[in-house]
């Protein structure tokens, strides 16, 4: 029935206010309020319908893309959207080439480009006068960016840069928005100047003609192919790109970092080279919250179906029990509900780092560059990681309706799970941060103080030998337990692989060898660092009734459903008991219970619309069952009610006429 809210019963039980929560959610009433109106601007405008995505054809759903890109841009103008433009394209929810203009491109040539080039390529690109790309990844090379092939050589005859691609496996491959739209690349290449090697550096390269896109001459571009899932990333026109011997002015490699003069001598300039860490902290910062965004949709999809499905249970011919009320189905859902406001709200605090790590390289003081490097390295590898394989986890607690495209949760997997790998292959990152947690580990007791998430390690000798002295299953609700217990844990695996490291002759054979447990230490360290800032936030001003209760209950859940899960490396380091291990358990059973009434309200304060959703399962009101018996009919299969093929496939199987068929 239209108009009846069958989650009304569920909404009546929060123990808390709701609007209050949306308001910590969104991050201020200013972003909730810009947020709120954006996304029903764009629920209530059927240029940005996405109910058939899934059956498009691929010709048919990347034009349907451009248009919907096109009318984007044209609404951000009509309506002088500023602020709010970067909203409008989130809650449009689709993959298009506008995400890596205004999300690599832009950003590039803002953190690499120098004044002169900022003000010409900026103007353009604000404008979208130009529609640009970032072409980094080659066939050959992703994870490894010294191993790209590309070629950058300097002609002093003519002062420009002649850009090759010598093998098969230099093409450039993967870059969104290069296949059939964009009109210039920074192009990532091997600077060579008078027969030496430079390294690898940025060029701007301009791909197609301005006036009937056309590629311009020595260059080859095109799309790679359908990717995984239906919809989803085949929107975007991921590319391939090739180079013969194409020419640019000298000026357009990016200069603020290096530059080559006139004579081609390579020089360093003035500017410190660790600016570009700059760029790299704000897109992984962006992917953090991204990862919080994408999980909390398929968290609220899963968490309202569970309310809505009933299975089993019936007393007396009385309504089947609610699948949100079985155990198994909160202790694989709950803990997901908790990872998303976790992600949330790690996520705030590194919108501060990238503030903070900017101002910081403005004064020039890099002291906390490491830190931050592999802070934010950790933490896209694990939100990444957790959301994909959350998202799919989801998609399960929904049982086989959660396979149907009309649940919104497969195409929702297919579009995130690439974000494991692009900025970084997510083992690669881990092995990254753990490469700077060993070097932290030899530099104790040198003077040298651990600073900012590292902080820690300083009192190595102290989370060494302490115990956990927790005695009842309420005492893992103290803060200083639960940070103890996660610092000793994170500690004592990180000097254990060091003390093993120590053991072999040739450091980084050592390091091969022993990746898989220097990759256990580095999301220790990670999921650390998630906790500690789950809990500063708890300490923060909180306003709204029973709000900082949830909050505290999804906090307890997100640090003791990874202490059971990871128990084995507490029980390992000889922290906690197992006894201690059990009440942990024992606890996190009680949390569930205490979210349960409030797990409908908690999903509700993400504030999603139906359109953003995408998903019969996930509806406001809960009408799933007459909204799914009504989509399957949709389906252009059912446009006919005798199949196409029938006379030619089936009916001569029917009437045993087959041999003689013409197939």
């Amino acid at each position: 029935m239209e108009g009846v809210d069958y989650l009304a019963d569920e909404r009546k039980k929060a123990e808390f206010d709701v609007e209050s929560m949306k308001i910590v959610w969104a991050g201020s009433r200013h972003a909730f309020e810009v947020s709120d109106r954006i996304s029903k601007l764009v629920a209530n405008d059927p240029a940005f319908r996405k109910d058939e995505r899934a059956m498009l054809p691929r010709k048919e759903l990347f034009k349907n893309t451009l248009r919907k890109a096109a009318t984007a841009y044209k609404r951000i103008v009509e309506l002088r959207l500023t602020e709010e433009a970067s909203r409008l394209r989130f809650y449009i929810d689709e993959p298009a080439y506008t995400d890596l203009h205004w999300g690599m491109f832009i950003p590039v040539i803002k953190g690499q480009g120098t004044d002169e080039q900022q003000r010409k390529w900026l103007s353009l690109a604000y404008k979208m006068q130009i529609i640009g790309c970032y072409a980094q990844t080659e066939l050959g090379h992703g994870s490894n960016v010294q191993g790209l092939e590309t070629t950058a050589t300097f002609d002093p005859q003519t002062d420009e840069f002649v850009i090759h691609s010598p093998t098969l496996t230099s093409k450039k491959w993967w870059p969104g928005g290069l296949g059939k739209v964009s009109t210039h690349a920074v192009v990532f290449a091997r600077l060579i100047t008078d027969g030496e090697d430079h390294g690898v550096h940025g060029f701007i390269v301009q791909l197609r003609d301005l006036e009937d896109h056309r590629p311009l001459p020595g260059i080859t571009v095109g799309d790679i192919g359908m990717k995984f899932g239906n919809g989803a990333y085949n929107t975007m026109d991921n590319g391939v790109l090739s180079f013969d011997h194409v020419r640019i002015p000298r000026n357009q490699m990016l200069m603020r970092v290096s530059q080559v003069t006139r004579e081609g001598k390579y020089k360093k300039s003035d500017v410190p080279w660790q600016l570009v860490y700059g760029t790299m902290v704000y897109v992984r910062q962006s992917i953090v919250a991204d990862a919080s965004s994408a999980l909390s949709k398929a968290v609220c999809i899963a968490t309202r179906y569970s309310a809505v499905r009933r299975q089993f249970g019936s007393q007396n011919g009385g309504p089947e029990t609610q699948v949100i009320d079985y155990k198994t189905q909160q202790s694989r859902l709950f803990p997901l509900l908790a990872s998303a406001y976790a992600f949330r709200f790690v996520g705030e605090w590194l919108k501060w780092l990238y503030t903070d790590v900017t101002q910081r390289l403005q004064a020039n003081d890099f002291s906390t560059l490491p830190e931050a490097h592999a802070c934010t390295a950790g933490l896209k590898s694990l939100t990444t990681s957790i959301t994909a394989d959350g998202i799919e986890e989801c998609r399960k607690l929904c049982g086989g309706h959660g396979y149907l495209c009309s649940s919104g949760l497969p195409e929702l997997f297919a579009v995130y799970v690439p974000a494991c790998t692009y900025e970084g292959d997510n083992v690669v990152l881990l092995l990254q941060v753990a490469r700077f947690l060993m070097k932290t580990v030899s530099q104790l007791g040198t003077g040298k103080q651990p600073v900012g998430t590292i902080a820690y390690m300083g009192r190595i000798e102290h989370l060494l030998k302490s115990r956990c002295s927790v005695q009842r299953a309420d005492d893992w609700l103290k803060p200083s337990q639960v940070l103890e217990a996660f610092e000793a844990r994170a500690a004592r695996m990180s000097v254990s692989c060091a003390q093993n490291l120590s053991k072999f002759d040739n450091p980084e054979k050592g390091f091969a060898e022993l990746s898989a447990d220097l990759v256990e230490a580095a999301v220790a360290h990670c999921q650390l660092i998630v906790v500690s800032k789950f809990l500063e936030k708890l300490e923060q001003d909180i306003p709204g009734e029973g709000v900082k209760q949830q909050l505290e209950a999804l906090c307890g859940i997100y640090y003791l459903s990874l202490l059971h899960k990871h128990q084995g490396d507490f029980l390992a380091t000889s922290y906690i008991t197992a006894k201690q291990a059990a009440l942990a358990n024992e606890l996190l059973r009680n949390l569930f219970t205490k979210v349960r009434p409030n797990a409908i309200a908690l999903v509700d304060s993400f504030n999603y619309t139906d359109h953003f959703l995408g998903s019969i399962l996930g509806r406001y009101d809960g009408n799933v069952y007459p909204k799914l018996y009504e989509a399957a009919w949709k389906d252009p299969l059912n446009n006919t009610v005798v199949p196409d093929g029938y006379h030619e496939y089936v009916r001569p199987l029917l009437k045993q006429q087959l041999l003689n068929a013409k197939l």
